[in-house]
């Protein structure tokens, strides 16, 4: 199997292409592939698929062999993937998710090469049975979860996949190997719960670190950026327009007022390939 490793702000994926679908056994190749110490090493193993509906189709196991939904950082890579190696053409492209349909995106592309890729990443989903929570609320803004004698109180937010945001008062060396796996796995989540904790620095900046469903601490979410600036508008802390900084860089977010929906702007890199 040839691939190519690729990351969005250090948010890492094994990329492949050329499968007609998503191969029975998926889920074990990425728990043997995502090893960082026995395979190449990653958070997500990625196809590119067909589609009937898009240009292309995404398709992203995590490294504990479950699926996810979306990832904003793996379509940014997988955009990039399909422009740089000539399988398209356009710089306005599309493509397929199973949890938040067709994604359009446009493509800034410098001698030859993707430099930032745009994504329309739909409209939030802030109905809380819908995220899913267990929370009959919409919105669910700073809502209390107690755990091992510490309370949180977060706003959940759907981008096809599910986050709760945390505001905390520092979240560059809040302790995610903590708090991350119990909240992720915490009943009032019935298909568990990405989980970002941030520190609204000003109207403009936010910092975020993350706890992601099936991957553990990543280096950057796309997802978990743009859930954290519509959490951070329904707080009331931030404008409608703002850099999410992430342990693995910055990107940009926006919540438009005109569609409602949110727009993520960002890198990727493609880092080697190779062939197992």
């Amino acid at each position: 199997m040839q691939f190519t490793k690729m990351n969005g702000l250090g948010n890492d994926f094994i990329v492949v292409n050329g499968e007609k679908e998503l191969p029975a056994n998926a889920s074990e190749l990425a728990v043997k592939l995502c090893n960082r110490f026995f395979g190449i090493g990653a958070d997500g193993l990625v196809y590119i698929l067909p589609s009937e509906k898009a240009d292309f189709k995404m398709r992203i196991i995590n490294s504990d062999g479950s699926e996810a939904e979306q990832c904003g950082n793996a379509i940014r890579c997988v955009a990039k993937y399909v422009y740089d190696n000539g399988l398209i053409d356009r710089t306005a492209i599309s493509i397929e998710t199973i949890g938040a349909g067709v994604q359009p995106l446009q493509l800034t592309v410098e001698n030859g090469k993707t430099s930032l890729v745009r994504v329309d990443m739909g409209a939030p989903i802030l109905n809380g049975l819908d995220v899913p929570t267990t929370v009959d609320a919409n919105p669910v803004i700073g809502h209390k979860v107690e755990i091992d004698g510490r309370e949180f109180a977060f706003t959940a937010v759907s981008m096809g996949n599910p986050h709760a945001v945390i505001y905390v008062d520092d979240a560059v060396n809040f302790e995610l190997a903590k708090w991350g796996p119990k909240l992720e796995t915490h009943p009032l989540f019935p298909r568990k719960i990405n989980v970002e904790f941030a520190k609204v620095n000003t109207r403009g900046q936010v910092d975020m670190r993350v706890w992601e469903r099936g991957a553990g601490p990543t280096l950057a979410c796309g997802t978990g950026a743009c859930a954290t600036l519509v959490s951070s508008v329904l707080n009331g802390l931030t404008d409608r327009k703002a850099t999410i900084s992430l342990a693995g860089g910055d990107l940009f977010i926006e919540w438009s007022e005109e569609d409602n929906h949110v727009y993520m702007t960002g890198p990727a890199e493609i880092v080697f390939q190779g062939l197992v």
